[in-house]
C-alpha cells in the first residue's frame, strides 16, 4: 500500500503548489501608496489616558443619574403641588 500524507490525504505532487504557496499566489496587489509604520505607542501614557476617560465617563454618568433623579422629584413635587392648589 502506498503511503499516504497526514490524515489520510495523499501527498501533493511535486508540480503542484502547496495550499500556502497558493495562498500567497492569490493575494491582491496592495493599491495606493504604502504608508509608513505607525509610530511607537507608550502603552503607560496610553492606560493611564484610558482609566482617566472610564472615571470621567463614570462620573458625568453618575453626574446625570443624580440630576435625572432629582428632576424626577421635583416634577413629582410640582405636580403635587398644583394639584392641591386647583
Amino acid at each position: 500500500m502506498a503511503s499516504r500524507g497526514r490524515r489520510g490525504r495523499a501527498p501533493a505532487r511535486e508540480d503542484e503548489p502547496r495550499r500556502e504557496e497558493r495562498a500567497e499566489q492569490k493575494a491582491p496587489a496592495p493599491q495606493g501608496p504604502v504608508l509608513p509604520p505607525p509610530p511607537p505607542v507608550d502603552y503607560g501614557v496610553f492606560m493611564q489616558c484610558l482609566v482617566e476617560a472610564m472615571q470621567t465617563q463614570a462620573h458625568t454618568q453618575a453626574t446625570l443619574q443624580a440630576q435625572l433623579e432629582a428632576q424626577i422629584c421635583l416634577d413629582g413635587a410640582y405636580e403635587r403641588c398644583t394639584a392641591r392648589k386647583s
